[in-house]
């Protein structure tokens, strides 16, 4: 039984917690809220009162907070405090490669192994312990990291050194949100020809046009696997969490001079659809936005 800490129990760390926790790992959870902190008792986990409390005899430490200012705060001034030299510290946040890196850098100061890992998913995912993970961490310490994702994962691959995992992961939302729009729009333009929405689905799915946006996370409800458009476009991936991506993405690409228009364009129109009060619905709700049908969405 591995004592497990796990700090950060939202929509992602509740399920990730709940499988560790199924794994029969000794998990002791904190969370600011009461109610999340509530259902991973529930789900077996452990309460714990603080952060210093979560990590004071951890094993392993694994970590799903909001942005880079809340990881900054949580490892320099209670993780790196309280728990013991010889934890394993993960984090799974997705945040800037730049804090990543960093953070990593203090880990090492303070005599700590540490790993960023952040997922992809989504909640679903999330609860069913099949997410992807993209790791960032010193290649000696890989096994250690995949051993302790494992309850969580159907796929963990090292992305590189410290903050490759946070590249891997900005990159590859950059393109989920690129190519959601792409299949958000055929299926409007389709809608408009006369063409059903079934039969696009068949064809596209059969054609060059074939994506995981399309064949696996249809915007269309009723076509394709059951997606989050099948329950109205609630769960799955929200919108101010695919927007926060992309500006993490286009964070980057000014910082490395990258040239990245599309997911320029991208975030823009995601940007302009959480304006519109839809910010808690799944990204793939956009499709609305295209078809101008946000009345649907009220």
């Amino acid at each position: 039984m591995t004592r497990v800490a796990f700090i950060g129990l939202g929509n992602m760390g509740g399920g990730m917690a709940a499988n560790q926790a199924g794994a029969g790992h000794q998990v002791r959870a904190f969370d600011l809220s009461a109610d999340a902190l509530a259902r991973a008792t529930t789900a077996g986990c452990q309460a714990a009162a603080s952060v210093a409390e979560a990590v004071a005899d951890a094993e392993v430490v694994i970590t799903m907070l909001p942005a880079g200012p809340h990881v900054r705060s949580v490892y320099g001034e209670q993780v790196f405090n309280s728990a013991p030299k010889s934890a394993l510290l993960i984090d799974c946040s997705t945040i800037d490669v730049e804090t990543a890196r960093d953070v990593a850098r203090q880990a090492g100061e303070a005599g700590f192994r540490f790993a960023d890992a952040p997922v992809s998913g989504g909640v679903m995912a999330a609860e069913a312990g099949t997410l992807a993970f993209m790791v960032g961490c010193d290649e000696a310490d890989f096994s250690a990291v995949e051993a302790a994702l494992e309850p969580m994962s159907r796929a963990t691959i090292r992305a590189g050194d410290h903050g490759a995992g946070q590249a891997a992961k900005i990159c590859n939302n950059m393109l989920l949100g690129i190519s959601m729009l792409g299949v958000c729009e055929a299926f409007a333009l389709a809608e408009k020809l006369g063409l059903a929405a079934d039969r696009f689905f068949d064809i596209a799915n059969k054609s060059s046009g074939q994506c995981w946006s399309l064949s696996t996370y249809c915007p269309v409800p009723g076509v394709g696997p059951q997606t989050p458009a099948d329950r109205g476009y609630e769960g799955g991936f929200a919108t101010t969490m695919m927007l926060k991506d992309l500006k993490l993405a286009q964070g980057a690409a000014a910082q490395a001079g990258a040239s990245t228009p599309l997911g320029a364009q991208a975030e823009a129109l995601y940007a302009l659809f959480a304006a519109n009060g839809f910010g808690g619905k799944d990204f793939s709700a956009v499709i609305q936005l295209l078809r101008g049908r946000l009345s649907e969405l009220a």
